[in-house]
């Protein structure tokens, strides 16, 4: 499951963050709690959450939501081994300048106002293209822009062969591309919810990942809730993610922090 994923991952890549992993562990800054009929992870962010929009994924608090509201070509699995995501396979040309992502088809983005009727459609190459340009694009301003400037081809380095194909195209052999690719800023993002939600797509996002957006309101509490079209199976075949929503407090002091633990275990 991602969010138990997520936990081994950053732990083992990113030392600075066992800190906060410890809180979490013996402090009680998270917890699983059992509502009636619904199973809802809950967990304290006292830093605070300052975009849910991945290219702007720079710090743990926003890296550790957006993993779970989109996903990436490739991901970093239990055994910090680089495994598909929304690339069910991949080939490398031999001069290791040209990558070639076979898709999965059975993603759809999340139900939103975005999309005709609501309903989310389903995710294609163009999405891939139109995300990494637009992560690279001045006006966006990501801090992510760096993973690919002065490395992807300027003139053809996104490219969507078909519906279900992408490509890209290095400069010169970049061997640690790959796992760049895992990185949040590189969540697949839909054109049509950046477009109608401008600046607030920030607080208003639309992905592909495990669960999807309910409300923000920003030092309160964040909600999701459980994506029930999400395309990955456990290993025994049952559909995941296994919880039926996330929700984020904001507490910015460890005794509050503490006490909501305590009276909510």
């Amino acid at each position: 499951m991602k969010l138990i994923k997520l936990y081994r991952k950053y732990f083992l890549r990113m030392l600075c963050y066992l800190l906060f992993v410890i809180c979490m562990l013996f402090f009680g800054s998270c917890a699983t709690h059992t509502h009636p009929n619904k199973k809802i992870f809950h967990y304290n962010e006292s830093s605070g959450i300052a975009s849910l929009d991945p290219a702007f994924a720079k710090n743990q608090s926003v890296m550790w939501a957006v993993h779970q509201l989109y996903n990436t070509l490739i991901e970093v699995d239990d055994n910090m081994q680089l495994s598909p995501s929304l690339a069910k396979s991949w080939e490398i040309s031999s001069d290791n300048l040209t990558f070639t992502f076979h898709l999965r088809t059975d993603v759809f983005f999340h139900d939103d106002d975005a999309f005709s009727n609501g309903k989310g459609r389903k995710l294609t190459a163009q999405d891939v293209v139109y995300s990494f340009e637009r992560i690279v694009d001045k006006n966006t301003a990501s801090p992510g822009a760096w993973i690919f400037n002065d490395r992807v081809d300027s003139v053809n380095g996104f490219t969507a062969i078909n519906d279900s194909t992408f490509q890209l195209r290095l400069i010169r052999p970049f061997q640690p591309i790959l796992g760049i690719l895992s990185m949040q800023y590189c969540s697949i993002v839909p054109k049509e919810a950046v477009e109608k939600y401008g600046n607030d797509f920030r607080s208003h996002p639309v992905g592909t990942g495990p669960f999807q957006f309910v409300i923000w309101e920003e030092g309160q509490a964040l909600i999701l809730k459980k994506n029930d079209h999400y395309f990955e199976h456990d290993n025994s075949g049952y559909a995941l993610p296994y919880l039926d929503g996330i929700k984020v407090s904001f507490y910015d002091s460890k005794a509050t922090e503490f006490l909501e633990f305590q009276q909510d275990r």
